[in-house]
């Protein structure tokens, strides 16, 4: 099989299913930025501090292709057998939230993003899934999407900020409250 098809040189793409849309569609820019999580994702994982953590990230990069795969479906004519996102994907990653919380001081103010550069990793992988959350919110508007796909991606970004503040404890970076200016 080969990468090009030349069926997208005219601005669109096919969703599993068949059917043809804009590469614009707001379907393609959530499972696009799906995609493009994931790959952020693919960089924590190639500078994680331990093998749980990398571990944790390559399940989270399983569920975001399996995501991604129901946002990328016709859902009125496609008749592929896809994997589930379930509830137990989002109480992973819940766990996985708490179990980094035992190590970290409470949060008293909102922090800047940065201190080390994988901190600054985590930042960016998190802003990118609060993107994806907005555009399926937008397009659950016009398509319904299982709600376990919002809450997936709701409590992956919390996830991922706990992370970033686990990251900077075990880096021993400085972590930099906002204080805002009066």
């Amino acid at each position: 099989m080969k990468v090009y098809t030349k069926k997208g040189d005219q601005g669109n793409t096919g969703l599993i299913g068949g059917t043809r849309v804009l590469k614009s569609n707001p379907r393609i820019d959530a499972y696009g930025t799906v995609d493009e999580l994931n790959s952020y994702m693919g960089l924590l994982r190639d500078t994680t501090i331990n093998d749980i953590l990398k571990q944790d990230i390559i399940y989270i990069q399983d569920r975001l292709f399996t995501l991604g795969s129901w946002l990328a479906s016709d859902p009125e004519k496609s008749k592929m057998q896809l994997p589930e996102i379930m509830e137990e994907d989002v109480k992973k990653l819940e766990d996985a939230i708490d179990k980094m919380e035992e190590e970290l001081e409470p949060m008293k103010s909102f922090v800047l993003p940065g201190g080390h550069q994988v901190v600054s990793f985590a930042h960016i992988a998190r802003c990118v899934c609060r993107r994806a959350e907005r555009l399926v919110v937008e397009l659950n508007q016009s398509s319904p999407q299982d709600p376990v796909i919002l809450a997936y991606l709701n409590r992956l970004s919390d996830y991922l900020f706990v992370y970033s503040r686990y990251l900077s404890l075990h880096l021993k970076a400085e972590e930099i409250p906002w204080i805002p200016r009066k």
